[in-house]
């Protein structure tokens, strides 16, 4: 008797979760019967949904209701708390599967070489998300000592960063904010965040939805300076404006915050653009930032004007995109921090290796919303299931060689039933709180923890 196609998919993000779906979808159709499990370095599913999305963003983390679905339908099976590259190796992995689909995503910051950016107080966006939003794997405890921040960045996770940054605690508390950021939030001292942007008003990359929740703050004016809106934009330049009606949103909006009187706020964002960053100030700790002035080029870039500002500030946030992070033993292309691949097929030297897929960001770089993610995972399904019938050639162990290889490893892994259970301890946390507001849940951050509870293990603290 033929043994069913067995596909491991590693990353439980959207891109992962959307791949397991579309493979359940597309192998159904085509008759083949297959087992999918989906591999999670963290104890708890959804990726950057979980651990990459402001606290503060519930309509984006209403994906998680269709990634819960998705889950929940029993199809793809949930395998947490597992390292792909040092809990088992891929090599292993092969022997267990007849194909493996990278979606690792991208989690660490684009390296940016500025001077100064060793100094204390200059920090990677992706590590601050990371820790604001709970990650397990990061310090709890962020160094919050400055009144004065610059972000780098104008794109949403520089609006994200900044956001948090600039907002009172206290409206952070409905969301699931952890508790040690909310105490470390609320122990800022920051007055004023500054954002800065290389390029001019029309090319910055928020989403209008992003741009208009940063106005409705409450108790944080909004900054605008005339002199960024004053130079004249070529007709090369303007990415946004091509848009259309976005882009007339986007101009509504800023416009709308020139014409608002600053309503005496504590504190207070500033938005600044033509900003090139030169180099952050500083003996041992960050003390200020310079910045060039620029304008546009006339050839859909900018230039240095020769002018500089130099601005006081204690900590300044590097908000300048992701990375992907590199799998042991399968291919990478360090330069575009991708897996290297051909419309989903891992290649080695340009050649396809047998059995080794990528979607998301870890195929393509950090780009695109969720619906890029899963036509991305269309594309690399369909590339999957043309090789089946080879693929198919050799037998695989039965679906429960994995559990027992893990098992005799000593691998505390985790399943969809352990997510339910810290779900609900999670929830139940929120309905705990002694307080005036209504808490949607309490993230547990330590890892050992949340594999307990995922477990129902005692927790010995």
């Amino acid at each position: 008797m033929t043994r069913p196609f067995r596909v491991a998919v590693v990353g439980a993000g959207p891109a992962g979760i959307y791949a397991g779906n579309i493979l359940r979808t597309r192998a159904a159709e085509a008759g083949i019967e297959t087992r999918i499990d989906l591999f999670e370095s963290l104890p708890a599913p959804y990726g950057l949904i979980r651990y990459g999305v402001a606290p503060d963003h519930p309509r984006i983390k209403g994906i998680v209701t269709s990634l819960h679905d998705m889950l929940a339908e029993g199809s793809v099976r949930l395998i947490g708390n597992v390292e792909v590259g040092a809990d088992i190796t891929v090599d292993e992995l092969q022997s267990l599967y007849h194909a493996v689909v990278f979606a690792t995503g991208a989690q660490r910051d684009t390296a940016f070489d500025l001077p100064g950016a060793g100094l204390k107080g200059s920090f990677g966006a992706a590590d601050f998300v990371s820790w604001y939003d709970g990650h397990p794997d990061v310090p709890r405890h962020w160094p919050l000592e400055a009144e004065q921040i610059a972000v780098l960045g104008n794109g949403n996770v520089a609006l994200d960063v900044a956001r948090v940054l600039a907002k009172h605690p206290a409206d952070l508390l409905t969301t699931d904010i952890p508790d040690n950021v909310h105490a470390g939030l609320a122990a800022s001292p920051v007055t004023d965040v500054h954002v800065f942007g290389r390029r001019g008003p029309e090319d910055i990359k928020f989403t209008p939805i992003e741009l208009r929740e940063l106005g409705e703050v409450p108790g944080v004016d909004i900054v605008l300076y005339d002199e960024d809106f004053g130079r004249a934009a070529d007709e090369t330049t303007g990415e946004r404006r091509a848009a259309g009606n976005q882009a007339k949103v986007m101009a509504r909006i800023l416009q709308s915050w020139r014409d608002r009187e600053p309503s005496g706020a504590p504190r207070r964002l500033h938005l600044h653009f033509w900003h090139r960053p030169a180099e952050i100030l500083g003996d041992d700790a960050v003390s200020g930032i310079r910045f060039e002035r620029t304008e546009p080029d006339g050839r859909g870039g900018i230039a240095g004007t020769g002018e500089y500002r130099e601005y006081d500030v204690q900590a300044v946030y590097r908000a300048i995109g992701y990375r992907g992070t590199p799998v042991r033993d399968v291919p990478f292309d360090e330069a575009a921090g991708v897996i290297p691949n051909d419309g989903g097929r891992v290649l080695e030297d340009g050649v396809p290796v047998p059995g080794l897929y990528a979607t998301g960001w870890i195929k393509r770089g950090p780009v695109g919303l969720i619906g890029h993610t899963k036509g991305d995972a269309g594309e690399t399904i369909e590339k999957l299931l043309e090789d089946h019938a080879e693929l198919a050639a050799s037998e695989r162990p039965g679906e429960e060689a994995v559990t027992e290889f893990l098992e005799g490893r000593g691998v505390r892994y985790t399943t969809w039933e352990g997510w339910l259970a810290l779900d609900e301890h999670e929830r139940a946390l929120g309905e705990g709180f002694a307080g005036d507001v209504v808490r949607e849940r309490i993230k547990v951050v330590p890892r050992d923890e949340q594999v307990a509870i995922s477990n129902r293990e005692v927790i010995v603290r």
